[in-house]
């Protein structure tokens, strides 16, 4: 990129963790990461930290729309991607926010869906007439869905063991609706690898890496979904922006750092300079 060109931009559209390890936190810093400009709507501001979610408070959902609207509007979105919706009234009113403004379903800009629906601590973070709204109303908009298989659970009921079970909760994924369904495996902890499987509708593409021993995985999820975000933002096609997302989310939990009392973020400072940052030289 020029210097002083205006960079590849990229909206959020989740809730806030004032922790800093997940939420729309994590997705700025993978934004920051990848060099692409992040925008947020703001769908929730919860109270959390290392040891889980005390309190959730909702944005209105017309506020939550005229954000997407507006930056869109004016700032331009090249791809977009949705983290914690709360409500089924706020997925109604972004689906119809982001049909305004061109994101998904008519493939102008990519959407990438992350559906999330409880936190790592297994806090819940949507009820059931969201996650109905989740399948009808986003998944049939989406470019990609990116669930990991607690999230494949409640959305399909399909309890993932083996990958020729992630094969079929893929196909059933996709059948609601979305171009690309890719079923996360890093929830499979009998497996030695974390395999990934992306399916298109006809064919399949695993995507191995190896499991990292580590309790620190906060924001795993966002960062995996931004960072695939940020490579469709740049022009990459939806397979090879799931393996960049799949090698920065790797080396993100490889970097991950203990936070508090008890789970820490996934870490996007692999990505940046470790010697000399504050050096004026």
């Amino acid at each position: 990129m020029t210097q002083n060109a205006t960079p590849p931009r990229v909206l959020t559209i989740a809730g806030s963790d004032s922790g800093g390890g997940a939420g729309l936190q994590a997705d700025l810093r993978t934004f920051f990461a990848c060099g692409v400009h992040g925008m947020t709507a703001v769908t929730a501001v919860t109270v959390q930290n290392s040891l889980g979610v005390t309190g959730v408070s909702v944005i209105p959902p017309e506020v939550v729309a005229a954000q997407i609207e507006t930056v869109a509007d004016d700032i331009g979105v090249l791809a977009a991607k949705t983290g914690m919706l709360a409500t089924a009234e706020i997925i109604a009113a972004v689906a119809k926010a982001c049909d305004r403004v061109h994101i998904g379903r008519d493939g102008r800009i990519p959407f990438v869906v992350d559906p999330v629906a409880a936190s790592m601590h297994g806090d819940p973070l949507l009820r059931d007439d969201a996650m109905s709204a989740l399948r009808t109303e986003l998944f049939p908009r989406a470019t990609l869905v990116t669930p990991n298989l607690d999230e494949v659970r409640l959305l399909i009921g399909h309890d993932v063991r083996t990958h020729a079970d992630a094969r079929e909760a893929a196909k059933a994924l996709h059948a609601l609706g979305p171009q690309w369904a890719l079923v996360k495996g890093g929830h499979m902890h009998d497996d030695p690898e974390c395999v990934d499987v992306l399916y298109d509708g006809e064919t399949f593409l695993e995507l191995p890496a190896t499991r990292i021993d580590t309790i620190h995985t906060h924001g795993g999820g966002d960062t995996m979904a931004s960072s695939i975000a940020s490579a469709l933002a740049r022009g990459m096609a939806v397979p090879d922006a799931v393996r960049f997302g799949k090698w920065f989310v790797t080396n993100a939990v490889k970097h991950a750092y203990p936070l508090g009392s008890g789970v820490g973020p996934v870490s996007a400072f692999w990505r940046l300079p470790d010697d000399g940052a504050f050096s004026l030289s």
